[in-house]
């Protein structure tokens, strides 16, 4: 697995930086208004009503396409 329930959502952007276009298509917006958000990509899942299972397994799948690996 590359991404971990506890990543916080601001590494996740930094060090996977197309992550983020893929979590604006899931509808989770918080990422696009420039405001920090803390916490981590579980509790931003789960605070949008979403399965953070089924999201994080949907995208490593995503990154995997990008050449990430989980020992990137």
């Amino acid at each position: 697995m590359i991404i971990e329930q506890d990543i916080l959502v601001e590494t996740l952007l930094e060090k996977y930086p197309e992550s983020n276009r893929w979590l604006l298509k899931q509808n989770l917006h918080c990422t696009e208004c420039g405001e920090p958000v803390w916490g981590t990509i579980s509790e931003l899942v789960e605070s949008c009503g979403m399965d953070p299972v089924k999201v994080l397994d949907e995208l490593n799948e995503y990154l995997a396409g990008f050449g990430y690996s989980p020992k990137s």
